[in-house]
């Protein structure tokens, strides 16, 4: 009799045993299911910043990154907190994978990338060399200027990483009538051909006026206008570049992503803090997952042509994530230092090297 109860007592520790061990794999599962990056069931652009506690961020020291220009270089500039360094963005039911420079050398290995655009570009394309950079110190490289399109080339691998400054991406030349912005020409384009990953970028400068804007008419369908509605001239511009895009690129041997609107912090009413009239002394990102005033405009006008375009095309919709990022900017720690204000340009390392993981996630 007492055998059988231990037998039977032995067999329900055992079965429980079963049962706990069987309710910690489904847990194990669900948790790893949940960490996968995988695009197909996830919004990499939708989420939320969090403080990592892993210590595996920022994803590099800025001073073993010497290529950092003056003007995004925020910690040599003497910006005193490092807080803002230490978030990493947690999209909604997934994880970003780690950014691994090596890995990434791999994949692109023989092979040519370029940012097209204005200093927004430039921002992510030092990221990207930072983040390349400080995975193999050790590596080779090459540095070399020709007209507008500076090449970082790391030569154990073959692979370029060029920018190409074209603040419009359409063209803008001098005629009688004086500088010419031409939004329905993209002679420039023939720089980007062959080109193995593209990415595009545009909005930065199309708002401006006075001595900072650098044509004195715009031109399209063979007719001079002074000025036009700015966000009409930009649609026309990106139609002209999506036309370019349907024209010459070839899906199979090519890859395509245009950067989304990258936002400045100058008005604080637009995140909760009316009065504000800068990014300075923000020192931490909001906490929610949408920005409170909203996505701009352009943005809008900016998804509508991407989705005219017959060949792949894919948005780097950096725009919502970047919003949230008020502490992100170099501020007074800039390229004017305490005479400037500097609430558009991004701080390296920050919030681009984001922009580039993302990257990262959907090309390997």
């Amino acid at each position: 009799m007492m055998r059988a109860v231990g037998l039977r007592s032995g067999w329900t520790f055992f079965i429980l045993l079963i049962c706990i061990l069987i309710s910690l794999l489904v847990l194990l599962l669900r948790h790893t299911t949940a960490a996968q990056p995988h695009k197909k069931n996830c919004n990499l652009f939708r989420g939320s910043w969090i403080e990592d506690e892993t210590n595996n961020y920022p994803l590099y020291n800025s001073t073993h990154c010497p290529f950092i220009e003056h003007e995004f270089n925020c910690q040599r500039n003497g910006r005193p907190d490092k807080d803002y360094l230490k978030y990493r963005w947690k999209p909604h039911g997934c994880s970003l994978t780690r950014f691994d420079g090596g890995a990434f050398l791999k994949k692109f290995k023989g092979k040519s990338i370029m940012f097209v655009g204005d200093s927004l570009s430039r921002n992510q394309w030092l990221s990207l060399v930072c983040l390349l950079y400080t995975s193999q110190p050790k590596a080779n490289y090459n540095t070399t200027r020709v007209g507008d399109v500076s090449i970082f080339t790391f030569l154990d691998f073959g692979v370029q990483m060029m920018l190409d400054r074209s603040v419009y991406l359409v063209d803008v030349v001098m005629e009688k009538k004086g500088r010419i912005l031409k939004l329905d020409s993209i002679e420039g384009g023939k720089l980007w051909k062959g080109i193995d990953m593209l990415i595009f970028n545009t909005w930065h400068w199309w708002n401006r006026r006075g001595i900072s804007q650098p044509w004195d008419y715009i031109k399209v369908g063979g007719k001079y206008y002074k000025d036009m509605d700015r966000m009409v001239a930009f649609e026309k511009a990106l139609l002209t570049w999506a036309k370019w895009i349907d024209t010459n690129i070839v899906p199979s041997k090519q890859l395509v992503f245009f950067q989304g609107i990258s936002p400045s912090h100058y008005n604080g009413t637009k995140w909760g803090q009316p009065g504000i009239k800068s990014c300075s002394g923000q020192t931490r990102p909001l906490s929610e997952s949408m920005y409170p005033a909203g996505l701009p405009p352009s943005l809008r006008v900016q998804k509508n042509v991407l989705g005219t375009i017959k060949k792949a095309v894919t948005l780097l919709d950096v725009t919502n994530l970047s919003l949230l990022r008020k502490d992100g900017h170099p501020s007074i720690y800039g390229m004017n230092g305490r005479k400037g204000m500097d609430c558009s340009h991004w701080c390296l390392a920050g919030v681009p090297d984001t922009w580039n993981e993302i990257l990262y996630n959907l090309v390997i």
